[in-house]
């Protein structure tokens, strides 16, 4: 018996890094899984973005549990298709209980007044409006099936301390935390409850295979590796570890998912060694 028997969950992001962690996790206590990913180049993203190669290696993870999977390509700047990913999971496995949006870019970092308006635009639009379709497509068949259930926003410790040099991202993290609050009011009358995850440095390529992000934490290197950004890493981390893995946040998403959370709505649940709380 899993702590997920019957429930169907929407992912954002599926594809790969924390997505993925997600969709194995919610599988491996009962979940069948619908989700979404851009499968494509994003052009103000540092480093590679999922592919369908590794869209079609999450579907058979989550099938090796036992449980299905949809994956779809769909952008969450867009709606429609967002909803058409919805209905089409939803008519597949008859209902929908758990949304976890959790798709996100990160931009090169630049201080606020160097960022370029179109990568201020890419990243609020995915980090953050993002957000607001995907819960917006989800919530009204949640609200009309009756079952209640539990949406988790993908925030970020940047959006709780406004690393420097990363304003947009820090904005965007910051606005999701707003988002996730606010619907927790506007929804437990209906039984939905609704969180925010804010994890610290996890390892994902967003942070291991991007060279802008090593120069942010190496700005003294012209062309720093990850084994030069490494000491800063663990040096931010009261727990001493350089990150946490996407199965760290993934276990958080299974109890906020869970009965185990049952009364637990409007927080943030930062998984990141303590950092946030570092003075």
């Amino acid at each position: 018996m899993g702590k997920l028997d019957g429930k169907v969950a929407f992912i954002t992001g599926v594809a790969r890094g924390q997505g993925r962690a997600h969709a194995v996790r919610l599988a491996e206590e009962g979940a069948d899984v619908i989700g979404i990913d851009l499968l494509e180049p994003e052009p103000y993203a540092p480093y590679p973005m999922g592919t369908q190669d590794d869209m079609d290696e999450t579907v058979v993870l989550v099938e090796k549990t036992g449980r299905g999977m949809i994956g779809v390509k769909a952008d969450v700047r867009d709606r429609v298709a967002i909803r058409s990913a919805v209905d089409r999971g939803i008519d597949e496995f008859g209902r929908l209980d758990i949304v976890v949006a959790s798709a996100g870019v990160s931009s090169a970092g630049a201080p606020l007044w160097e960022i370029p308006p179109e990568q201020w635009d890419a990243v609020i639009a995915t980090n953050l409006t993002g957000v607001f379709h995907t819960v917006a497509a989800a919530v009204p068949a949640m609200i009309a099936a009756g079952n209640g259930g539990c949406i988790i926003c993908t925030s970020s410790g940047s959006g709780l301390r406004y690393v420097p040099n990363l304003a947009d991202y820090n904005a965007a993290k910051a606005g999701v935390v707003a988002i996730g609050k606010t619907l927790a009011n506007e929804l437990a009358s209906q039984g939905i409850r609704v969180n925010v995850l804010a994890p610290g440095t996890v390892n994902t390529p967003l942070i291991t295979d991007n060279k802008e992000m090593f120069k942010l934490f190496r700005p003294d290197l012209t062309e720093p590796t990850i084994e030069d950004a490494l000491p800063v890493f663990t040096a931010m981390m009261p727990m001493g570890q350089p990150w946490v893995e996407p199965i760290d946040v993934a276990n958080a998403v299974v109890f906020l998912a869970s009965d185990e959370a049952r009364y637990i709505t409007g927080q943030v649940l930062a998984v990141d060694q303590g950092a946030t709380n570092r003075p």
